[in-house]
This record gives structure tokens, C-alpha cells and sequence, in this order.
């Protein structure tokens, strides 16, 4: 009996296909741009880089996926570490620190979901305005100041310490939310409800699928990982500035798209959108080893994203056509 040969069109319906193919294409791009690319420590840095806003890409995606956005997600990123060292600063045990810094991203997301849901508001709209109301907060209560952890806490060594060379926890904690949330995605029931939710609401509800339930419970994802790489990213620091995190929430949407994820809702990957913040992370650093003006970096991830959103709509068309 002879094995089926894989075709293109296969290789296509691999929602990953693009990213992979664009990460294989900046790592032999930048290995000639400059020799120390590939070296073990800047793989390292760059997957440590590629941290934080993976770990925001993963709740962004799901959100997308499930039909909705978050643009607050820049914002929860200092929310969170702000709330941890004023606490920990005031006395207050870290562990307890952590939990409450937490909560407060959890109830974010859940404020951020029932506004959206029960006034039919859009995501866009809702969480627009969160992400400028919390960021005047944090601006307000710190006198645009950073706070800067007063006494040494030794459990951030397990969020953002380094493990090895220049990989950290963060990394580790990226790695291992990124399998947790695929499996969450793609062998679970309610993945398949994110899935449905998002690619037709009105057959979702028909089948007896308890959508708002569904968007709600991705809202809190969302915002409650992204206050985790905000704290991944305080323990490396131990200060935090209250502009942290500004325009990650479109970094995040651009790592999701990278990674085939569509705007519309009903179509995505979290592996694809972790390959997304790891190619977003590998230009950043290659351009830096490359010599490049740091200001092209934007224009750079334009560019891509761009290219990646025309590339993955043809792409869906092929397939389904």
C-alpha cells in the first residue's frame, strides 16, 4: 500500500505553514547578517525577548479567535506589577501580593467581557477605553514615576530570574502556557466552542453553545496572562514604570496575525501566534546585531504584518476554493 505524498495544499491547511516559513526566512537572512545571531546566547535573549509578549499573544489570540479583541492588554501589563511591588512595598507577603495582583487582572477582563457583551458594545470600544482609563491610573497614582521594589523577593527568581546563559523563567513559563493553551485549543471541548463561538455565532448559539460564557471566559485569559508577563517581566527589572507595556496590545494582534490567526474570529493557532512573538522578537534583535537604527524596527514589523495578513487571506481562499 504506497503512502500519500503530502501536496502543497496540505502543507497550507497548517495554520502554523506561514509563520514557520517566515521564521525559517529571517534566521538564515540575520545568520549572514551578522555572526553571532545564532550563537546559544543570543537564541537564548531572543526567546527570553519573545517572552512577554508571547505570553500576551496567547490570551490575545484565543480572544480573536473567539470573535472579540482587547486592545487593554499594554495596560494590564503594568496593572499587574504595579499592584504587586506597591504591596510588597507596604509589607504585604508576596505570595499574597501575587494572587491579589491577579484577581485584579481577572476582574479587568471580566469588566472588560460584560461590558462588551451586555450592551453590545465593540471589544474594539470597550477595551480602547480600558486600556486609556487604567494607563491614566497608573499614571495618576505614580506621578509618572516608576516604583522601585524595595526589598529582595525571592520567588521572582521563578518568574523572570535566568535559569541558564540568557535564558530565563520567563521563557520557560512562555513555553510551557503556549502547550497548556494549544491542548486547551485543540483537544478540548471548549476549544471547540472558541472555535465556533468565533466562526459563527448564530449556529454556535443553535447548537446549544453557551457563547457569551465562552467570549467571557477568553476575556479573563487574556487579561490575566497579560498581567503575568507583566510580572515575568518586573522580576527581571524589580521596578516598574507606569508607560510599561505601551503598544504591546498591537504587538500582540500583529504575533496572533503572523501566526494565521484571522480578525474575523473562527481561524487561529496559539502556536502560531507564540511563532508570531518569536519572529517579532528575532527582527527586533537582528536588526540590533545587523547594525540597523533602532527606529526601523516599526516600520520592519509593518511591513510583515502586512504581508503576512495579504499572504494568510489568499492562503484561506486556495484552500477553501
Amino acid at each position: 500500500m504506497k503512502k500519500e505524498k503530502l501536496t502543497l495544499p496540505d502543507f497550507l491547511r497548517i495554520k502554523e505553514f506561514g509563520a514557520v516559513v517566515g521564521v525559517i526566512v529571517f534566521l538564515v537572512l540575520f545568520s549572514f547578517l551578522s555572526n553571532r545571531f545564532l550563537t546559544a546566547e543570543n537564541v537564548f535573549n531572543t526567546l527570553t525577548m519573545a517572552a512577554e509578549l508571547g505570553i500576551i499573544s496567547i490570551g490575545v489570540a484565543m480572544l480573536i479567535i473567539s470573535g472579540e479583541f482587547d486592545l487593554s492588554v499594554g495596560s494590564v501589563f503594568a496593572v499587574a506589577p504595579m499592584i504587586f511591588a506597591t504591596m510588597v512595598n507596604a509589607g504585604y507577603n508576596p505570595y499574597l501580593s501575587l494572587v491579589v495582583s491577579l484577581t485584579v487582572c481577572a476582574g479587568i477582563g471580566l469588566v472588560n467581557g460584560t461590558v462588551t457583551l451586555k450592551t453590545g458594545i465593540p471589544s474594539f470600544i470597550t477595551t480602547l477605553g480600558m486600556m486609556m482609563f487604567w494607563r491614566g491610573i497608573l499614571l495618576a497614582v505614580t506621578g509618572g514615576f516608576p516604583i522601585i521594589l524595595s526589598r529582595k523577593v525571592s520567588m521572582l527568581q521563578y518568574l523572570g530570574g535566568r535559569v541558564y546563559g540568557g535564558l530565563r523563567y520567563s521563557a520557560i513559563w512562555f513555553l510551557v502556557l503556549g502547550f497548556v493553551f494549544w491542548i486547551v485549543l485543540e483537544k478540548t471541548r471548549f476549544g471547540n466552542w472558541v472555535f465556533a463561538t468565533g466562526g459563527n455565532l448564530g449556529a454556535a448559539r443553535a447548537l446549544g453553545i453557551g457563547t457569551t460564557r465562552v467570549k467571557l471566559v477568553n476575556f479573563i485569559f487574556s487579561s490575566v496572562l497579560a498581567g503575568f508577563a507583566g510580572l515575568t517581566t518586573f522580576a527581571r527589572f524589580t521596578l516598574v514604570d507606569p508607560t510599561f507595556g505601551q503598544e504591546l496590545e498591537l504587538e500582540a494582534i500583529a504575533s496572533a496575525v503572523m501566526g494565521g490567526t484571522l480578525l474575523t474570529g473562527g481561524y487561529g493557532s496559539v502556536i502560531g501566534a507564540c511563532i508570531g512573538a518569536f519572529m517579532i522578537s528575532m527582527v527586533r534583535n537582528g536588526l540590533v546585531l545587523a547594525g540597523a537604527p533602532a527606529y526601523w524596527y516599526r516600520a520592519f514589523i509593518g511591513v510583515i504584518l502586512i504581508v503576512a495578513a495579504v499572504i494568510n487571506a489568499r492562503i484561506r481562499k486556495k484552500v477553501a476554493g
